[in-house]
């Protein structure tokens, strides 16, 4: 059973359980979903269908005829056929266009190409807009036509907080390129071949795909020391000059057969009290979080002792500790000081961990690198560090 086979199945067993016959997921403009990637290898773009069978029923008591689990039919309309058919699995590839890119049509086709019974729920994806549900319900006037929350979409979402085999060698292999490309940045800095943050961006774009990556996985920020003060620099790189006297932030992403890398370097560079005290704590608190990354250990555990820590040198970081990685770069498990995220650390998740601290007048330092729990503890993946020239 291939990889995407095994999470079909998982899905299957949700929907039958949901009492759910068919469900849809969408990765178009405006309403991305990367689950369809996990789920088909579909790179985006397309509208992805899932119908269930019922379990075999016993013939004459032979219960070799039961299935363990319910069938899970999987169709796949993607705007580019030939990627599709390129890059993708699926039990049935049609194209989006068949359809005039119309999701009401397109849905009124699945209903039709996999066969679903009248009466039958049907689960239609979270964000949709309420005209765009009417239409559905339009549509399909003999059918239950569902959206919420608490969705196919949502269960997918909590199935990829926890890596499997596939993809922890993929993000393994995007923090490998990711840490060559951190120790070639540092010695084109020192070297002064890198002189601006245009210099910085531009070099690892090019160097990521030298190395197979799609690219970078995120827009790169590059700030030197007077844009520094922003937690995510606007614009997110420009033509200033970079890694001059003070402190200057540099973060970035790469993704590797889809799945994503995220670190923050701070350089420093004849730091005044001020700057240096910042960096200090930065480098503490993250010592801290990396140690208390272990397994059993609540995710808001860790948020909250960082804000312990710099709240006790009357300063506070303005974003969260840490996020889940994967095909997005954001994903579960968040790792944040509230109470409505609760998750615990277990073996196959990935995160970032990235405390930081940020003046108007001194400018800002962040340290992010990526950890991945092991049935044996925490590994951290990347080697993102403060570099002081």
């Amino acid at each position: 059973m291939n990889h995407y086979q095994a999470r079909l199945e998982k899905i299957g067993d949700w929907m039958a359980e949901e009492g759910i016959s068919l469900v849809m997921f969408e990765d178009t403009e405006g309403r991305r979903d990367a689950s369809i990637r996990w789920l088909t290898g579909h790179p985006g773009d397309a509208l992805l269908f899932l119908a269930v069978e019922p379990a075999a029923e016993p013939r004459n008591g032979d219960a070799s005829t039961v299935s363990v689990s319910p069938v899970c039919k999987s169709l796949l309309m993607p705007w580019d056929i030939i990627l599709a058919k390129a890059y993708s699995r699926a039990d049935f590839i049609i194209p989006y266009n068949e359809f005039d890119r119309m999701p009401r049509k397109a849905i009124r086709g699945a209903v039709e190409k996999l066969k679903i019974p009248f009466g039958s729920k049907i689960e239609i994806p979270p964000v949709t807009p309420y005209p765009v549900f009417l239409d559905y319900v339009g549509e399909l006037s003999d059918f239950d036509i569902i959206c919420r929350d608490r969705s196919a979409a949502s269960h997918a979402l909590d199935m990829r907080t926890i890596k499997d085999a596939e993809e922890l060698a993929l993000i393994r292999k995007a923090a490998d390129v990711t840490n060559a490309i951190i120790g070639l940045l540092e010695k084109n800095v020192r070297s002064g071949k890198i002189k601006t943050e245009a210099d910085a961006a531009l070099f690892i774009e090019l160097e990521s795909r030298k190395r197979g990556c799609e690219g970078t996985s995120f827009e790169t920020l590059a700030a030197g020391h007077d844009r520094s003060f922003g937690i995510h620099a606007f614009p997110s790189w420009t033509s200033a000059p970079f890694a001059g006297e003070g402190l200057s932030i540099l973060d970035f992403g790469l993704r590797l057969g889809g799945y994503c890398s995220d670190v923050t370097l701070t350089f420093v560079r004849d730091p005044d009290t001020q700057q240096q005290k910042m960096v200090n704590l930065v480098e503490k608190a993250a010592k801290l979080a990396t140690e208390m990354a272990v397994n059993g250990n609540e995710t808001r555990a860790l948020a909250a002792a960082v804000d312990a820590l710099f709240s006790k040198s009357k300063k506070r970081m303005p974003h969260g500790l840490g996020h889940g990685l994967g095909l997005d770069v954001h994903e579960y498990p968040f790792i944040r000081n509230r109470s409505d995220y609760n998750w615990k650390l277990e073996p196959g998740m990935v995160f970032t961990l990235e405390p930081g601290l940020y003046d108007p007048v001194h400018g800002g330092c962040r340290l992010e690198n990526d950890i991945l729990m092991t049935e044996t503890g925490r590994e951290i993946l990347t080697e993102a560090r403060i570099i002081w020239l």
